[in-house]
């Protein structure tokens, strides 16, 4: 067992910045359109951690995680994931992880680089821990620091200066090490 560990863009946070669109992380989580990189690297039974992006004034924390359950084509996430095909919100922000349309060509919305870089392992994901209610997320922005000292052994004032971009692996003590934090907060406990 293995993992990785990343930062989303700069501003996404789940409660005070823009709305998180890849990984998904309500209901079934899935991640398909951003970070190539981490999903090509990972087997089936890795898991993946994400960490809010900075928005001024306030703490990034360590939104939640989840284990690959299982990788298929960005075009049978088309055909499985309909909800999850790159759209507006009403509110007009980008939502869906799915960056293909029925025949496998660009969706106009999407604007990464090397389309045809990303259209393999789209990861479906299980037993996803996340944090939600406004109490986990305070305790998460107020530990995440301590955590993460505590896995790398680094020092460091923001997540940036322990992870930087390139999203460092986690061996299976780490992943433990931070699934038992992350469990902890869910429970009332950290």
């Amino acid at each position: 067992m293995a993992g990785k560990i990343y930062i989303t863009r700069h501003g996404y946070d789940p409660q005070k910045g823009g709305y998180i669109k890849d990984p998904y992380l309500d209901g079934q989580p899935t991640m398909g359109a951003c970070r190539p990189d981490i999903r090509k690297s990972l087997k089936l039974g890795d898991s993946i951690f994400v960490v809010s992006g900075g928005v001024p004034g306030f703490k990034q924390f360590v939104i939640g995680c989840f284990d690959i359950e299982k990788k298929i084509t960005m075009q049978e996430a088309y055909k499985y994931f309909p909800e999850q095909r790159l759209h507006l919100r009403e509110d007009g922000q980008k939502a869906g992880n799915v960056i293909c349309d029925a025949e496998g060509h660009p969706n106009p919305l999407d604007d990464h680089n090397n389309f045809a870089g990303r259209l393999s392992d789209y990861i479906i994901g299980s037993h996803g821990i996340i944090l939600r209610t406004d109490e986990e997320i305070a305790a998460g922005r107020e530990q995440t620091m301590d955590i993460l000292r505590s896995v790398f052994n680094k020092a460091g004032s923001k997540p940036f200066d322990i992870l930087g971009r390139s999203a460092p692996r986690l061996n299976g003590k780490q992943v433990d090490k931070l699934k038992t934090w992350l469990e902890s907060i869910k429970h009332g406990g950290a």
